[in-house]
């Protein structure tokens, strides 16, 4: 992590500081920008910048417009931190293209996990070949699921879509964005495919497929 580095974009010099002592501290390298002119200006001149971090309320250039900016140019992981929570202003930025929302005030220890898994979907870092979630435990290398010890069986997709859902546990996600990670294709607006696999895989998980929770005209989360 130590050669990993993420622009921090805040007109608040404090909360710059806070996000950038964190990050550090579990090392990563920071640079900051105070506004989102200075965020496109400091990106484009630093191709080394793996991850991007911006609030939305910011001079000059919002959040939105500076990612627009950089989206013109770069599939770059952002992730947008606002005071804001409203479903409209989440799926503006969806549209856009960023990664992943965090609501004013969070924790700064969960600003870095998902940092992390971020990163991990960008395969810039290396996954965990385990996970065990709310009863379910996943053998990445051996393709298997158990859900509470029990051996299950699911399709190709299914387990993917399975590790995504947990490895972004908590996260909202929208329907581009799976299909863009599972599939790996450009989404073209029929969302059917999605929705199929993911009727099977709860109904695969049995009770735990609970923990999938619909997002209404968005996507879905993963959530204990």
């Amino acid at each position: 992590m130590e050669d990993i580095k993420i622009l921090v974009v805040d007109d608040e010099s404090r909360m710059r500081k806070l996000v950038k002592d964190f990050l550090i501290k579990n090392g990563y390298k920071v640079i900051e920008a105070a506004d989102g002119e200075e965020a496109v200006d400091k990106f484009m001149a630093d191709k080394d910048i793996a991850l991007i971090i911006m609030d939305v309320m910011m001079p000059k250039l919002d959040g939105y417009e500076a990612a627009a900016e950089i989206r013109k140019i770069s599939d770059i992981p952002i992730i947008m931190l606002t005071a804001k929570s409203d479903e409209k202003d989440e799926l503006k930025g969806f549209e856009i293209g960023v990664d992943e929302y965090i609501t004013k005030p969070f924790s700064p220890k969960i600003l870095v996990a998902r940092v992390g898994a971020v990163l991990k979907r960008s395969n810039l870092v290396d996954g965990e070949k385990n996970l065990n979630v709310g009863g379910i435990e996943m053998d990445i290398s051996a393709h298997q699921v158990k859900v509470d010890r029990e051996l299950i069986e699911l399709s190709f997709k299914e387990f993917e879509l399975l590790n995504y859902f947990l490895v972004n546990q908590g996260v909202a996600l929208s329907r581009e964005k799976i299909l863009n990670n599972v599939w790996n294709y450009d989404y073209f607006g029929d969302a059917r495919t999605i929705d199929t696999h993911v009727k099977k895989l709860r109904s695969k998980l049995g009770d735990k497929g609970e923990y999938i929770k619909t997002i209404w005209g968005m996507g879905y989360k993963f959530e204990i």
